[in-house]
């Protein structure tokens, strides 16, 4: 472009456009017409100077502009899947404003039918909900997670929950914990300060413990080969940072959040539903989280009962019924209850099998308007739930239970003198708020 403009300078063959106009091209050579007569061509003048100034901006008005932009290939494939993904979008709120719903997934699909649709827990560090066979995985991947932003706080997380077996936890815990102690009381000397990695008691206490290198490696020790005493060989072991001896009350804090801390568990999901008055309220039909068995074994347990109608008309032992009835019990984890008031309403939750009758008390309150007015909660039968330190599978609710709620008799006689009856249910607003249908 620039010698184009260059030999305009030296020699223009035709006028330059004005600013803002396109540049006219050379007059093309045409074959000569045939004509009556002759006709002699005029000379062509060369540039004016005015066309030569002219020419000279447009050259430098085009070398200060830059090049224009060309898409690639990358950028048309963006650019359409950004399209897509804009129709996608679109499509999607058109389905739901006519309230079209897309095909039934393979969960909701499997779990139609059921009273709930699984056991779900609560991550302590997430706030998440996960379902059972997720809960580990997801309560791992936050913890490791967490290392980029505490680094000790997470390898100690992660020594107490990774690890299964508790009593190498704490054994290795507490051997942790003495090379501490030692290099607090002893920090000149160099022996308290480096840890042989292949020390017996390393491997065997420390070393098969998941969490513990990164512990280490956190509070400020680093691998190092050292020279063996009387030897041409080297050994490996975790040298202290000298920078760390100028903050030995961190070691001594580190110590005691190693000591202290329990391994992270996931809170059981109560998943609290209240329904409207139901004659269905007794029907549950469970999902196999609730139970400690396989399929398989679940098979059997069904062709068990078959043949335990059998052995009814036989006669048996009080001692040999209440073995029957505890190993019945044991093969439950968790137990679906539901509470029926005296509107009809009804209070669901989910429990574990072998937690105390008092956290059904404790849960019933949270959800009364008037959690101060004594109540009584009754068994399937009408006995009254008086022993608030069974555990629900020694009282016989589970996997699922129906139970009736019933204010204290006495406090609800000095109501009803007073002329003060309860109106209304007796749950929260915002619980009935968003009250359900018991399908």
């Amino acid at each position: 472009m620039r010698k184009f403009f260059q030999d305009i300078k030296a020699d223009m063959k035709f006028k330059t456009a004005g600013p803002g106009q396109k540049l006219a091209e050379p007059p093309r050579e045409r074959a000569p017409k045939e004509k009556p007569k002759a006709v002699t061509p005029k000379s062509r003048q060369g540039p004016t100077d005015e066309a030569q100034r002219a020419a000279a901006a447009a050259l430098a008005r085009l070398e200060q502009k830059p090049k224009p932009w060309l898409p690639s290939s990358q950028d048309a494939i963006k650019s359409q899947v950004k399209k897509e993904l804009m129709a996608e979008a679109a499509a999607s709120e058109r389905q739901l404003s006519t309230g079209h719903k897309g095909p039934v997934s393979a969960v909701e699909e499997e779990t139609a039918g059921l009273s709930v649709s699984g056991v779900y827990f609560i991550c302590p560090l997430t706030g998440a909900t996960v379902r059972k066979d997720q809960k580990e995985a997801h309560i791992k991947e936050a913890i490791l997670l967490h290392f980029s932003s505490d680094p000790v706080a997470a390898s100690i997380m992660a020594i107490h929950t990774f690890n299964r077996d508790q009593e190498k936890v704490k054994i290795g815990v507490e051997t942790i914990a003495k090379y501490l102690d030692n290099i607090h009381l002893h920090p000149e000397e160099e022996k308290y300060r480096k840890i042989k990695l292949q020390n017996k008691v390393f491997q065997e206490r420390i070393n098969c413990l998941e969490g513990t290198h990164e512990f280490l490696q956190a509070i400020g020790f680093e691998k190092e080969m050292l020279p063996v005493p009387g030897q041409e060989t080297t050994e490996e072991y975790y040298m202290l940072k000298e920078e760390v001896l100028t903050k030995l009350e961190d070691l001594k804090d580190y110590k005691e959040q190693l000591l202290s801390c329990e391994p992270v568990k996931a809170q059981l999901d109560r998943q609290l539903c209240v329904f409207k008055p139901s004659p269905q309220a007794a029907q549950f039909e469970l999902p196999q989280d609730f139970y400690n068995l396989t399929a398989e074994e679940l098979k059997r347990e069904q062709r068990l009962r078959t043949e335990a109608v059998e052995k009814a008309s036989m006669l048996r032992t009080k001692a040999m019924r209440e073995r029957e009835e505890q190993r019945e019990m044991r093969k439950y984890n968790y137990t679906l209850l539901r509470v029926r008031f005296p509107d009809g309403y009804i209070l669901q939750g989910t429990f574990y099998a072998r937690e105390p009758v008092s956290v059904l008390y404790r849960f019933v309150r949270e959800a009364l308007r008037d959690d101060w007015m004594p109540f009584e909660l009754l068994a399937p039968g009408g006995v009254k739930l008086t022993e608030e330190n069974l555990a629900f599978n020694e009282c016989g609710l589970v996997p699922s239970a129906l139970l009736t709620f019933a204010w204290d008799a006495a406090v609800m006689a000095d109501v009803k003198a007073s002329g003060e009856e309860q109106k209304g249910s007796p749950l929260k607003p915002e619980l009935l708020s968003a009250v359900q249908i018991l399908s």
